[in-house]
């Protein structure tokens, strides 16, 4: 959430910096202001009357014993007046700022000035690449593979909760839980510190990340319990600092989680959703790290680093997208996407979001960190990144390492899985 002082400092850079997302913002950032000089008012007022009635109150009591029963008595009926005003001013203080709160939510946050204008995928800006592309003839789509060797039941998932619940069996399980088990190797060797979160938030967590009210359509709700299923560990374990002051000596803090993800995908359809394209349920390893602001783009280049030492090692062809404004997300001021090629399906397949909030989620969170030896608090830097996502890169790993007979593990999993070859 942007702060109320930036927008109330930088009126026309805030509509500005956000045309860049397509979002138009001038009318909401007016209702702020306006909305802000009315609390403002009506505050000033409130407290003017609350000196009054102070000043009221404290000469009654000098009244009667001067004799002055009728002043007195004149003084606490004008008290009485002034405590209704009162009443009536605060009630409105809340209404206004309730409106006031609605309005700067529905503000996303700016973007970084190396974010371009856009409004599909196709205005994403490529900023690097690697790897080398498989030479296949007849390549198998990782579904078909999947059925093949036995490794994936997409039709018993249906059976059991419905379509895009894949069963992992066999081999295929083992790859699944040797991903894992390295990518949380490979966080900890960068010096990310584990945590298991729950699996489930509260209204405040998702809040607090901006799931909540952007995204709730695409969340499952518990609804008797009021409780969210996460759809990515960056809710949890960004919410483990909320309403937390940091010393700025002890930033960054750096977690790295794996759990499984819920996304309910409504309106997803079509064959670019097949197999493990685009799922319900499906596991991930997240890194997030709290920052200080002068620090903050500088992590997040450590962090697009340590995603791209990911793809490399599992021998897979990548690219790095920069984000334009139209395909960022509500909450981010600049997103790198790592993409994985799939032979078979001759396409790019996005596997990781690395993203910089700068103070945006803190200011929802409540995140602060304070300078050594100072009073003042200030809002902390958060960053997020998805180190991996499993489903699209088993599907490439499946895709791409293909041949007559068998699917080749890359060299880097073959200890976490026990095997070099499924045959």
């Amino acid at each position: 959430m942007l702060t109320l002082k930036y927008i109330q400092d930088n009126k026309q850079e805030v509509i500005d910096r956000l045309k860049v997302r397509n979002f138009d913002a001038s009318a909401i950032v007016e209702d702020v202001i306006s909305l802000d000089n009315e609390r403002r008012d009506v505050q000033q007022k409130s407290e003017s009357l609350q000196a009054e009635l102070n000043q009221l109150s404290k000469s009654i009591g000098l009244l009667f014993k001067e004799g002055k029963k009728d002043e007195a008595n004149e003084a606490r009926e004008k008290t009485t007046v002034l405590k209704d005003e009162i009443k009536e001013l605060t009630d409105s203080l809340v209404s206004i700022e309730d409106k006031l709160y609605s309005k700067l939510v529905e503000l996303p946050n700016l973007p970084h000035s190396s974010v371009s204008q856009g409004t599909k995928a196709e205005d994403n800006v490529e900023v690097k690449s690697g790897g080398e592309f498989p030479q296949l003839k007849d390549a198998l789509p990782h579904w078909e593979l999947a059925k093949k060797y036995d490794l994936i039941d997409f039709e018993l998932g249906v059976k059991l909760t419905g379509a895009g619940f894949p069963v992992y069996k066999g081999k295929g399980a083992k790859l699944q839980r040797a991903l894992i088990s390295f990518f949380l190797d490979e966080a900890s060797k960068a010096g990310y510190d584990e945590v298991i979160p729950p699996l489930l938030v509260n209204e405040a967590s998702g809040f607090g990340t901006g799931q909540l009210p952007d995204k709730e359509g695409q969340m499952y709700h518990a609804e008797v319990d009021n409780l969210y299923l996460i759809p990515t560990a960056e809710v949890p374990v960004t919410n483990i600092y909320r309403d937390v002051i940091l010393n700025a000596e002890d930033l960054p803090y750096k977690n790295c989680a794996y759990s499984a993800c819920f996304r309910r995908e409504a309106g997803s359809y079509g064959k670019d959703v097949r197999g493990l394209n685009r799922l319900h349920q499906f596991d991930k390893v997240e890194i997030v790290q709290v920052a200080h602001p002068s620090k903050s783009y500088e992590i997040l280049d450590e962090m697009v680093a340590h995603v791209e030492s990911l793809v490399e090692k599992l021998e897979l062809p990548w690219r790095i997208l920069r984000l334009c404004g139209g395909d960022m997300g509500f909450t981010s001021a600049l997103t790198y996407d790592f993409e994985v090629y799939s032979a078979a399906q001759e396409r790019w397949l996005e596997v990781s979001s690395v993203s910089n909030f700068e103070s945006f989620q803190a200011n929802r969170l409540k995140l602060r960190y304070r300078e050594e030896g100072e009073k003042k608090t200030q809002l902390a830097h958060t960053l997020n990144g998805s180190a991996l996502a499993l489903p699209r890169i088993v599907a490439a790993l499946l895709e791409n390492n293909q041949f007559d007979g068998g699917i080749k593990i890359p060299k880097v999993l073959v200890p976490y899985c026990g095997f070099e070859i499924i045959e």
